[in-house]
């Protein structure tokens, strides 16, 4: 059995990032894959510049790498590099394996390949469950507005509470007259 069947789908995956809102895997680990040192793959690519626009590649920056480098163990290696690493995105880890030429680059792109279109699957239900959620909620906040207005158009047909003055019955205490009590008319 070839080395090259032991790769699976999911090892790619793990090496996808996220850069720039693109799905990249970083030079070290695309020639990892293909069976070549960092250094060919990044040869055969600058030889072949015209086949990489930046869609297809592009080098980090430094504050990317280092940010890299923090939450990629695998990477960790790249902490001390004296140059900034590529990224490639699905396009130019297909084109990097045509210009490597070799029988294990062309295999392992398909899965490569496969990986890159797992991920965008997952992004995509990921996208799409998050739209319905939106919606949904979306929904509720109609239907609490509404609630809210019924509730406040029974209040109305309600009109305003009553209010019940009680009357004292008696007299006051002390000679005081009571506060309720009719104005004397009469003569004393």
């Amino acid at each position: 059995m070839s080395k090259t069947k032991l790769i699976k789908v999911e090892a790619v995956e793990r090496r996808i990032l996220l850069i720039r809102s693109e799905k990249v895997i970083v030079d070290s680990d695309l020639a990892a894959f293909y069976g070549v040192t960092t250094k060919r793959l990044n040869e055969q690519v600058k030889r072949n510049r015209a086949r990489f626009p930046e869609d297809f590649r592009f080098r980090l920056t430094g504050p990317e790498k280092s940010e890299v480098v923090a939450n990629c163990d695998h990477l960790a290696r790249l902490k001390f590099a004296k140059t900034l690493p590529y990224a490639f995105t699905e396009h130019g880890a297909i084109m990097a394996a045509s210009v490597l030429n070799s029988r294990r680059a062309v295999d392992v792109s398909v899965f490569v390949v496969r990986a890159f279109v797992r991920i965008r699957r997952v992004f995509s239900e990921h996208r799409a469950l998050a739209q319905r959620l939106d919606d949904l909620e979306r929904k509720l906040a109609d239907h609490d507005s509404q609630l809210v207005a019924v509730v406040q158009a029974i209040k109305a047909l309600l009109g305003p509470t009553p209010v019940f003055r009680h009357r004292r019955i008696g007299f006051k205490l002390n000679g005081e007259p009571r506060s309720d009590a009719a104005p004397s008319g009469g003569s004393g």
